[in-house]
């Protein structure tokens, strides 16, 4: 298994991965693109010390920019997991 710190990149924190986290007991992280369920659920437990019951991955594309001038570019596309912990189970955030 790969360093857990290297799968996990970051926690996403928004309006909807907020509703997720009240209502599901999900939060939402930024993973690597070649990362699997297996693994995400791996890095998970052993980061925060929870239980994982579900993972679910997709991959998001990256959107396109533009500079001031015409030149045109695009972000990184990037993978997105929602893992869904035991109930009772807690990641603490620190926000």
């Amino acid at each position: 298994m790969n360093d857990p710190f290297s799968i996990v990149q970051r926690v996403r924190l928004t309006e909807k991965g907020s509703a997720l986290q009240e209502k599901h007991n999900s939060y939402v992280f930024s993973v690597k693109p070649d990362a699997n369920k297996i693994t995400i659920r791996q890095a998970v437990e052993k980061l925060f010390n929870v239980k994982v019951v579900r993972v679910n991955t997709l991959n998001c594309r990256g959107k396109l920019r533009r500079k001031q001038t015409r030149q045109r570019g695009r972000t990184s596309d990037w993978k997105k997991a929602i893992v869904t912990l035991k109930k009772g189970d807690k990641i603490d955030l620190g926000v």
